[in-house]
């Protein structure tokens, strides 16, 4: 990565607890003492390339997540802005802070607490000389393409489908092309990289581990209170 890419990260804070049955929303569970938005954030403290931090997240978790970043990022430029009704909107949001010294921005789900250092640093580099880049790992079930009635229409071959995870790292001209486009069109996507596909800029892959995953059913959130348990003995 060139000495003169500076890295911005962008965590969308603001989703709820309701698929894990929980009041608090995930970001802000706790786990071995500290919440999973901290054990988030920590994987990329690391990197001397990163020089913002932006947290979206809602009103009542605004003051907590300042804490949390002045803690993880005391030298850093932190902020936290207003989380929106879609994923799609906090990230718009963060992404209208940015200011111009960065040239590459990772967006990274808050509740994605394993994701290694070291696949961190293989995306950035991707990024930096391509454009775009994002960890995902191949897809380990066969998939189904089914009609609205849910017979099923075809099968597509295995070997050539991911599963998409984070970070996913952009130069930051390419992500806010793709985000005006999708505002014009009124497009909303699944994934930052489906908005980057979109406008026709390639998006490359870079294979991670199954580790990484995203902590979204009670069954996830019992594995990551395992995993981090042990990793604090």
């Amino acid at each position: 990565m060139g000495k003169e890419t500076r890295l911005a990260l962008i965590v969308p804070a603001a989703g709820s607890g309701e698929r894990l049955g929980k009041k608090i929303p995930k970001p802000y569970l706790t786990i071995s003492g500290k919440t999973i938005l901290e054990h988030t954030l920590r994987k990329f403290s690391p990197l001397p390339e990163l020089e913002e931090v932006v947290v979206s997240t809602s009103p009542e978790y605004r003051e907590r997540t300042e804490r949390i970043l002045d803690e993880l990022f005391p030298d850093k430029s932190t902020r936290v802005v207003q989380g929106g009704a879609e994923r799609q909107d906090s990230i718009r949001n963060a992404l209208n802070t940015l200011s111009e010294r960065v040239g590459l921005v990772a967006v990274h789900d808050a509740v994605r607490p394993f994701i290694e250092t070291s696949f961190i640093r293989l995306c950035i580099e991707e990024a930096d000389s391509r454009g775009a880049a994002i960890i995902a790992v191949p897809a380990k079930d066969t998939i189904k393409v089914s009609d609205p009635s849910g017979c099923i229409q075809s099968t597509p071959d295995r070997k050539n489908l991911w599963q998409a995870q984070t970070p996913q790292i952009f130069k930051v001209s390419v992500l806010r092309k793709a985000y005006e486009a999708a505002l014009e069109e009124n497009v909303l996507g699944t994934d930052d990289a489906s908005l980057v596909e979109r406008i026709g800029e390639p998006v490359y892959l870079i294979e991670g581990n199954r580790e990484n995953f995203k902590i979204t059913y009670p069954l996830d959130l019992r594995l990551a209170e395992w995993l981090l348990d042990e990793a604090a003995r």
